[in-house]
């Protein structure tokens, strides 16, 4: 038998992204946020308009499309014009 501690199923763990960089929450909606740092085994995000941080799981976190990035830039612009963030 050869590597008998090894699981054939294991997958490697999800790469972090860089700081600051927009990512999808699968696992809460497919919420988009930006990428905070790790806190214990979860990743902390923020929404890009600001607001509170939420944990993810790194296996339900995959990089934004770029329509994804568009769509959330122009959210928090037209909120920010509307006056409702800084």
């Amino acid at each position: 038998m050869y590597d008998e501690n090894v699981c054939p199923n294991a997958q490697d763990p999800p790469r972090l992204p860089a700081l600051g960089a927009l990512v999808v929450d699968t696992g809460h909606g497919d919420r988009v946020g930006e990428f905070r740092g790790v806190a214990g085994p979860y990743w902390a995000l923020r929404p890009v308009g600001g607001g509170p941080e939420w944990e993810a799981e790194p296996g339900k976190v995959r990089a934004a499309l770029t329509m994804e990035q568009l769509r959330a830039r122009t959210l928090r612009m037209n909120a920010r014009s509307r006056g409702e963030v800084l």
